[in-house]
């Protein structure tokens, strides 16, 4: 494809401006959820919605009287309203939910804190709006991590197994064109852990696994486990994958609330410590910004030795260049067990947990909450567009034969093991986390992605076309970049 065709297509991408109304560095509220939950999943879908499902209406799991919560709603940025969709079949709290790559979404896991585990998954589908029942886990569990892999399987590990804490779940797969799971390989540590951090995907595609007292590396290719550095004492919470590819970790609980924070280096195999929060904090949220900084929100904080605790509504930024935190607006409302979700245009969406005060163990509760807010970052970065040729972002896309130069489009359709390039926008400069491009329904594995020669500001990716893909004159393509959806363009495939 000739550099003046290309020219022709690209349509210069601006970033989002405060006209949205709200100040950079701050949260405001935004519409209520039907249901107040705790401990629930949000999943941003590929058209820009959220869906929020399960929880708990009380509290967390290892608390005394939660109530497990089967409904699921969905957020619509445009409107900034919840509306009820579809209801899972078994209430679930401690449950994951996974984007697969066709859209659709798998939950599994979790359950009832009152009745047990749920053993059967089940698929969200967002055209239809109804949950449909899959394959049962090998091993029911709760508080455990799913993966997308680059191979469009679903790794499950960790979390908490029927005979409950210390035991570890062990590993299996998930595969979205059979429904079912199956082992996979055993640990190599020994012994678990309590308020460890979820696994972390590294940007080689291997699995950072912190859920045994050994942290471990589990990589799909072989479908093995071997064993990494050791992290500093402490149980360290939720993890952040940074734009130069290494991990953070920021909180915990250990012997009361951690305000630490500790970096694991892919390419050392080494944790080494950071600056810490200005807070302590436990069941709290970190989230990656496009920029690059990571937002710590609310969470569970404590003083005077760790006799009182409380749920706190500060919020603080991480600047991996400087290797600080800093303190940011805080939310209009405290809260812990809380979802952070980065939408399309760049702010997060805050939503649910709960909140309480005391000394342990008369604590006060304030309730799960229904409320939520956006938090609005100083730089607002929206997600990645893919071109069309005709300049509206539907229809046949500007995606070439890395080869011979040739549009897939009907003249000249691709074909499995192809390799195709394109452009899109709104990867960060300089970063390493590789974008995801699903090919029918397909994960397409990545050849290259980073600048575009001749194209300052936009990106070039290449991926091999994968099998198992139906042939025809309009495959979707779609890309996605921390977790965030470009448009859906097309092409020919034969």
């Amino acid at each position: 494809m000739s550099s003046s065709s290309i020219r022709q297509i690209i349509v210069i991408a601006t970033a989002v401006s405060c006209a949205l109304g709200q100040s950079p560095g701050t949260f405001t509220t935004t519409g209520s959820m039907d249901t107040a939950r705790a401990g629930h999943t949000a999943t941003l879908l590929t058209d820009g919605r959220v869906l929020i499902a399960g929880g708990s209406v009380l509290g967390f799991s290892n608390i005394p009287g939660p109530i497990g919560v089967a409904t699921a709603e969905i957020y619509d940025p445009s409107s900034g309203a919840f509306t009820a969709t579809g209801s899972m079949a078994t209430p679930r709290n401690g449950h994951t939910a996974t984007l697969l790559p066709d859209g659709r979404v798998l939950v599994a896991g979790g359950g009832d804190p009152g009745v047990g585990l749920a053993p059967a998954a089940e698929l969200y589908d967002p055209a239809s709006g109804v949950f449909s029942p899959t394959g049962n886990l090998v091993y029911p569990r709760s508080g455990h991590s799913a993966i997308l892999l680059a191979n469009g399987r679903v790794l499950i590990l960790g979390g908490y197994g029927a005979a409950g804490y210390p035991e570890i779940a062990p590993a299996e797969i998930y595969d979205p064109d059979t429904g079912i799971f199956t082992p996979a390989g055993p640990y190599v540590g020994n012994g678990g852990c309590d308020f460890c951090a979820p696994s972390t995907q590294l940007v080689d595609g291997r699995v950072l696994f912190t859920q045994q007292n050994q942290p471990q590396l589990y990589d799909p290719a072989m479908g093995t486990f071997s064993l990494t550095g050791r992290m500093p004492p402490g149980g360290y919470g939720p993890a952040a994958l940074l734009m130069n590819g290494k991990v953070l970790f920021a909180g915990g609980e250990d012997i009361g609330r951690l305000s630490a924070a500790v970096l694991y280096d892919p390419l050392t195999g080494a944790f080494s410590s950071t600056s810490a929060m200005g807070w302590s904090r436990v069941w709290h949220t970190l989230t990656l910004l496009p920029d690059g900084d990571v937002l710590a929100a609310g969470g569970e904080t404590d003083c005077c030795g760790g006799f009182f605790a409380g749920t706190t509504a500060t919020a603080e930024l991480y600047d991996p260049a400087s290797g600080t935190f800093s303190p940011t607006g805080s939310m209009a409302q405290a809260r812990e067990g809380h979802s952070a979700t980065l939408l399309n245009d760049g702010r997060v969406l805050v939503a649910g947990g709960v909140a309480y005060e005391g000394i342990w163990p008369n604590d006060v509760f304030d309730g799960s909450t229904a409320s939520a807010e956006l938090y609005t970052p100083a730089v607002l970065v929206p997600a990645p567009k893919l071109f069309s040729m005709s300049g509206d972002g539907k229809g046949q896309g500007a995606i070439w034969q890395a080869t011979t130069g040739q549009l897939a489009s009907s003249g000249a359709p691709a074909i499995v093991g192809e390799a195709l390039s394109m452009y899109t926008t709104n990867l960060t400069e300089g970063g390493v986390i590789p974008p995801q491009v699903f090919i029918g329904g397909k994960s397409a594995r990545i050849l290259y992605f980073g600048d575009a020669p001749g194209f300052p500001g936009f990106s070039q990716v290449n991926v091999l076309v994968p099998d198992g893909i139906v042939p025809g004159s309009a495959v979707p393509v779609r890309l996605i970049y921390l977790g965030r959806s470009s448009n859906e363009v097309t092409i020919s495939l034969q």
